[in-house]
């Protein structure tokens, strides 16, 4: 074979290999490990795009739930798998924008992580036991100054959207509400319903649902618009509160040091699921609007989030517990 035949095969072989390399992925199974329990509107989200996911990339997905810790237990496994693609998170704004600004967790929202794209946004509602009503947001601040035992607020737990969201009317409100904290967004709200607490800030996705069957009373969007499954609830800007608006918003993370090539497959094919109509009105649905993106949007998305939620911990003195 002549010399100069057999270094053109080389140099095709050569420059084929990344090729080759490249087409291996996925070569397994994909966890998307879900920082909530099997049934919540993290998991709902998730096992709808991977379903869909699973059948582009022609590989099984596999929903794995690991609750605890307010998401800090589930991200910190995905923090430390493999960074090869095969294991990845279905964060959300508790656990890249407000928990690591309240407790002390063993990882760090940017550096261990490589962030695929935003999946979804839910706004934010600021909902009352059904017993309890507020005739003027004014006059219910005003009470609640000249009262603050009075009135309290459910959270999922600390350093979770609900949590942050009554802090920050609080904090721009001057308004005194006690925060009584569960474990999870479904005793909240089971309690919220039951009357054992007065006030909660829930996603639509969690809240719609009681909104709907008359459970509880949705008084305002903490959002910059009105949304359209509840097209009569004004914004709390209408109702003169300004400053409160709480988006909250879930995403994919692979562990840091994923392939840069695997990030970006795995962009690519969230984005065009995102994109199909049946997944949209799956999402619409339950009160979540599909968002897509970069993983430079989704980077410097959390940078804002932690930022902005830092100077509401500063602010309200809050202390994690």
């Amino acid at each position: 074979m002549p010399t100069k035949f057999l270094k053109n095969i080389l140099t095709i072989s050569a420059l084929s290999l990344p090729a080759l390399v490249l087409a291996q992925y996925p070569e397994k199974p994909i966890t998307i490990v879900v920082p909530t329990a099997a049934g919540g509107g993290n998991d709902a989200m998730a096992r709808i795009i991977s379903q869909r996911m699973g059948e582009k990339l022609k590989q099984s997905f596999i929903v794995e739930n690991k609750a605890g810790g307010n998401g800090a237990i589930a991200s910190e496994y995905v923090a430390k798998a493999k960074p090869d693609g095969h294991t990845i998170l279905f964060g959300y704004i508790a656990t890249h924008g407000m928990n690591p600004v309240l407790q002390k967790l063993r990882y760090d929202p940017i550096k261990d992580f490589e962030p695929i794209g935003l999946v979804s946004e839910s706004p934010t509602l600021m909902v009352t036991t059904k017993g309890f009503k507020i005739d003027s947001m004014q006059s219910f601040i005003a009470e609640s100054q000249k009262h603050p035992d009075k009135f309290n607020y459910a959270s999922a737990g600390n350093g979770t959207a609900p949590h942050f969201a009554g802090e920050l009317f609080k904090v721009m409100t001057d308004a005194q509400m006690l925060q009584i904290p569960y474990k999870g967004s479904a005793p909240a709200m089971t309690d919220t319903v039951g009357g054992q607490t007065q006030i909660m800030f829930p996603s639509l996705f969690s809240a719609y649902p009681y909104v709907e069957s008359g459970q509880v009373n949705a008084v305002a969007i903490a959002g910059k618009q009105r949304v359209a499954v509840l097209p009569e609830v004004p914004t709390l800007a209408e109702l003169g509160v300004k400053g409160v608006e709480v988006e909250q918003w879930y995403a994919l993370f692979a562990p840091a040091s994923t392939p840069a090539h695997i990030v970006q497959t795995l962009n690519t094919t969230l984005n065009e699921v995102l994109q199909e109509k049946e997944v949209m009105q799956r999402f619409v649905a339950q009160g979540a609007y599909v968002k897509t993106g970069t993983p430079e949007d989704l980077k410097q998305l959390v940078i804002a989030e932690l930022e902005k939620w830092r100077g509401v911990v500063n602010t309200a003195k809050l202390q994690s517990q």
